[in-house]
């Protein structure tokens, strides 16, 4: 027995010797890998991690080539210190700033001051999450974006005027970001795809122990249909704006050619109804996927009519935006034989004249009623003779691939019924529509011109539309009521516990 442990003890004091005599070959053996290929290897870090890792790595092989500029691209700082020192270490590093590629700041108490100085000296930032708490002034996000950042292609604010303690001194200061969205509604048309404004909404324990309303961080919605409408805004794809317990469709969906390219657009926690969605839906004709958390789109969830009914609505909103599009043509056309039939130096037709007199004391002065975003056109009067050309726009087949909302209080069992009648209310659409296209069918057999529309795109006349020259149009595979599967309908909600639905297979 005693020979056998001799016997262990030196095999275990062999293999130890021939690991440290083989460590310092190792070792030299990555001092010569060069530096694209450390290059390669870290960029399959995580990013949460990622700095933490590249200084690690720096650290254990010191002699070896790993470039130095990684430690700089991805910062995420964590406490208002970081802050301080890293701006301390790039004032006069004139290299490093430009380094610096992802930049987050993931704490809700900072420096206000020294953060502006901060991104004041970092010019090529392309992703920026910033959270915005109650140390902000909007006068600090006013001057962190009134220049414009060209390289910047990933855009996160997320607000929060309390943070431990519940407090209305923001409301009662004054102090909303308004200006924030106006000041970026002024930067070029540069590319950004993908933008996030999110409020948080108070904590349950907070708002119910003692009565805390929400607080307002936009005191007026207005600028969003500004910053959408904008050259800035044409080339977003994803776009996050969640104002909890505030309408904001209508500065979203009344707007003409807004976002045009929008592919994935979350409303989570505002108010949007089923009409609300319809019009989304109608407004943005290429969007992919809608996610509406917490919004209780469906007045009743427990009621599975309600989401037949929204299932029909995700398919025949085309037909609506088709629709839609014609009158506008329409109105288009009116106008413009009025006009070219009407000599120059002739006067219009004047507007109604007020007669002058007393108009009644129960006559208001003022009204407290907003004015509506979007005015009806006037009506236009064609002169006897005059033929207008008539054409008809074909529905396109629908694009939404995915509706994700949350239905609170509803057991396994309910979950799979409303998923059946969403799909059933999808199919009844898509028969609709099919209706639809065969009768614009006939109608182009017969003469009639036949338009679709492929972008969306400002002005009147036949912009973004396409004339429909061949029998294909109304019959593609793209349209066959077989292949257009319904969108996946997830009701788990914004959480990670819930039972969410499979995702689409690429």
């Amino acid at each position: 027995m005693s020979h056998e442990v001799s016997d262990s003890h030196s095999a275990a004091a062999a293999v130890t010797n021939t690991s440290a005599a083989s460590l310092p070959s190792a070792l030299m053996q990555l001092d010569g890998l060069p530096a694209e290929l450390y290059s390669a290897i870290i960029s399959h870090l995580p990013a949460d991690s990622f700095q933490q890792d590249v200084l690690a790595l720096t650290r254990a092989i010191p002699k070896s080539p790993v470039p130095i500029h990684h430690l700089f691209e991805h910062i995420r700082l964590k406490n208002a210190q970081q802050i301080v020192q890293l701006y301390s270490r790039l004032r006069n590093a004139t290299d490093e700033r430009n380094w610096v590629k992802d930049f987050s700041i993931v704490t809700w108490t900072v420096d206000a001051d020294v953060l502006v100085n901060l991104l004041g000296i970092l010019p090529r930032i392309s992703s920026l999450l910033l959270f915005v708490g109650p140390n902000f002034a909007p006068e600090h996000l006013e001057e962190i974006f009134h220049k414009p950042r060209e390289d910047l292609r990933f855009l996160s604010l997320r607000f929060r005027p309390y943070v431990k303690q519940a407090s209305y001194y923001q409301f009662l200061k004054g102090a909303y970001f308004d200006t924030t969205l106006t000041a970026l509604s002024r930067w070029p048309s540069y590319k950004l795809p993908t933008l996030s404004i999110v409020q948080d909404p108070p904590e349950p324990l907070i708002s119910s122990a003692k009565h805390f309303a929400q607080p307002l961080v936009f005191f007026r919605l207005e600028p969003i249909s500004v910053l959408l409408c904008s050259a800035y805004s044409s080339s977003l794809t994803h776009l996050r704006l969640r104002i909890p317990s505030r309408q904001i469709s209508r500065f979203i969906s009344s707007i003409p050619s807004s976002v045009p390219a929008l592919r994935l657009l979350d409303l989570s926690t505002c108010i949007i109804l089923a009409s609300d969605m319809e019009g989304i839906l109608i407004r943005f004709h290429g969007l992919q996927h809608l996610i509406l958390d917490g919004c209780s789109v469906a007045r009743d969830q427990s009621q599975t009519m309600e989401w037949n009914n929204i299932g029909k609505i995700c398919a025949t909103a085309t037909v609506r935006r088709a629709k839609a599009r014609e009158k506008e043509l329409k109105i288009w056309l009116e106008h413009n034989a009025a006009t070219a039939t009407t000599p120059a130096g002739m006067p219009q037709a004047a507007a109604r004249r007020i007669r002058p007199g007393r108009r009644g004391l129960a006559t208001a002065t003022i009204s407290f009623r907003e004015e509506p975003t979007v005015s009806e056109p006037d009506v236009t009067h064609v002169p006897a003779g005059i033929v207008i050309p008539k054409v008809r726009v074909v529905p396109s087949p629908p694009t939404l691939l995915s509706l994700s909302t949350s239905a609170s209080f509803i057991t396994d069992v309910q979950h799979q019924t409303i998923r059946e009648e969403f799909e059933k209310g999808w199919n009844e659409g898509l028969v609709q529509l099919a209706a639809v296209k065969s009768r614009l069918y006939q109608s182009w057999k017969n003469g009639v011109r036949m338009m679709r529309i492929t972008a969306d795109v400002s002005g009147g006349g036949y912009d973004g539309l396409e004339a429909i020259d061949i029998e294909n149009a109304f019959h593609s595979e793209r349209d066959d009521n077989t292949s257009l599967a319904p969108p996946v309908l997830c009701l788990a909600g914004s959480g990670t516990s819930g039972k969410h639905c499979r995702g689409l297979q690429s």
